[in-house]
């Protein structure tokens, strides 16, 4: 799970300009690569992780630990959300809520946070 507002290309982008930020999240799935993924986001410099997408996003990192069995392996989805957000009643009632529900779905042994 990332707050880096990370999304597959082509899907709706989130609402990087609304004042009080956009309470929506992504699935990503975990077979992505890089190269099919992109980042929606205004309030952090995003030129490294634009060279790396691993800094705020590890998917290839995962993915190399579940194949090489370090971990026993992923969730058939990741979730990205933006991390800016200036209601923190609502990103609790909301995002986090709904984030909640998408991750236990998964069935996760456990959860990865990579914050932006």
């Amino acid at each position: 799970m990332s707050s880096a507002g990370v999304q597959p290309k082509g899907t709706v982008p989130f609402d990087v300009v609304h004042p009080v930020g956009d309470y929506s999240h992504r699935l990503v799935p975990s077979a992505s690569s890089v190269e099919e993924l992109e980042i929606h986001q205004l309030k952090y410099p995003t030129d490294g992780a634009s060279q790396d997408l691993n800094v705020i996003f590890p998917i290839e990192r995962l993915q190399e630990l579940a194949r090489e069995s370090v971990i026993g392996g992923l969730t058939e989805n990741f979730f990205s959300f933006i991390g800016y957000n200036m209601d923190p009643e609502r990103f609790e009632r909301t995002l986090a809520e709904d984030l909640a529900a998408a991750v236990e779905r998964e069935r996760p042994d456990a959860v990865l946070l990579a914050p932006a």
